[in-house]
């Protein structure tokens, strides 16, 4: 008798559109081909119940897996859960200890490097009330630092590690876009690129758009009703 493999129930994403980080799990999600729903937030929203009951930090993105039991937040270790849980095939990982260990560290630097550095240079570029030319100076050039890493290590190579694109190449996408244009690091612009040109990518900034101007914000992720914030 052929054993039926269980239907996988949808996994539930707590988000607010705005923010960059929640939308690298949606990708992974749409390369797995896993079924999800989400649970979409305002951002002042997301420290206050229900979604404090969620995550106490308040922070997005988290999620709730029915398949497991399991309600977890932090994009990295959303993103791990995932891969270990349900990339059996391996498509966005490898096997092997040398290649698994260099996935972590690049996901690593993109939770400790990348994601607050561009998240404080866009804040006081774009968000901050006040304008603060030395905070704005300080993070333009950090970020210019990580995207010079980046540049140097894709450098004769297309992908961060192996010979295809992983989870950790995807965790850099959605920070990444904020950053556009990305011509003074030719080689991160083309590996970003080859990122975009990928159907989950396209589709999950698409959608992300849409999802911002239902809320009446800007594509920087500031009110329509705040002109001076410009683009």
């Amino acid at each position: 008798m052929v054993k039926v493999k269980p239907k996988i129930k949808p996994i539930e994403v707590w988000l607010s559109p705005p923010g960059p980080t929640p939308w690298k799990v949606i990708i992974i999600l749409k390369e797995l081909d896993l079924p999800y729903s989400m649970s979409c937030m305002r951002f002042e929203d997301i420290k206050e119940p229900p979604f404090i009951d969620i995550n106490p930090n308040g922070r997005v993105p988290a999620i709730t897996d029915p398949n497991t039991n399991l309600t977890l937040w932090e994009s990295g270790a959303i993103i791990l859960y995932l891969i270990e849980q349900y990339d059996t095939k391996k498509k966005l990982t490898f096997e092997s200890l040398h290649e698994k260990n260099l996935l972590n560290q690049w996901l690593m630097f993109q939770i400790s490097g990348q994601d607050p550095v561009f998240g404080q240079y866009a804040w006081f570029d774009v968000a901050h009330p006040e304008k603060l030319p030395s905070a704005i100076e300080l993070y333009s050039n950090e970020a210019k630092r990580v995207l010079g890493v980046l540049e140097h290590s894709l450098n004769g190579q297309q992908w961060l590690v192996g010979d295809k694109c992983t989870y950790a190449d995807l965790s850099f996408v959605t920070w990444n876009d904020r950053m556009k244009p990305l011509t003074e690091f030719p080689n991160v612009e083309a590996w970003h690129n080859r990122m975009m040109s990928r159907e989950s990518c396209e589709t999950a900034m698409r959608f992300r758009l849409q999802l911002m101007d239902d809320q009446g914000l800007m594509p920087n992720g500031m009110p329509k009703s705040l002109p001076k914030y410009g683009n």
